[in-house]
């Protein structure tokens, strides 16, 4: 009976490892935070020079399907929040790096720092897959 269940369950063993593996490799993709991963596509920092705060590039050329991360480099915690709700990076400490985040959208998406409010601002500028 023990060989029996030892044959039985390493099918389901095997399975569930692969299916482990799979799982991590595919959600592995475009993931970043502070603590490394794949990188985005478009890097944008944001830097504080004399108290003044801002994006730089202040606007960003991206390609629908392309990832978009923020660098804070700006002394305090920033964010990078999308002015109509389509992407929001929450808190981003300073000398962190934001989770990237995919655009598929095209047009002009225009996002400011929640915390320091509209003085603040970006744009990316998304354009189709050529």
């Amino acid at each position: 009976m023990k060989r029996f269940l030892r044959f039985a369950l390493l099918p389901s063993l095997l399975l569930f490892l692969v299916a482990i593996a799979w799982s991590c490799k595919s959600s592995g993709n475009k993931t970043m935070g502070t603590g490394g991963g794949t990188p985005a596509d478009v890097m944008i920092t944001i830097t504080g020079i004399n108290g003044a705060n801002s994006y730089s590039p202040s606007t960003a050329n991206v390609t629908v399907g392309q990832t978009v991360a923020w660098k804070n480099s700006g002394g305090t915690t920033h964010t990078a929040t999308a002015d109509g709700g389509a992407f929001d990076t929450g808190h981003v400490a300073d000398g962190a790096t934001s989770a990237p985040i995919q655009i598929n959208t095209v047009g002009d998406l225009t996002y400011h720092c929640a915390i320091h409010g509209f003085a603040m601002t970006g744009t990316l500028h998304v354009t189709a897959v050529p």
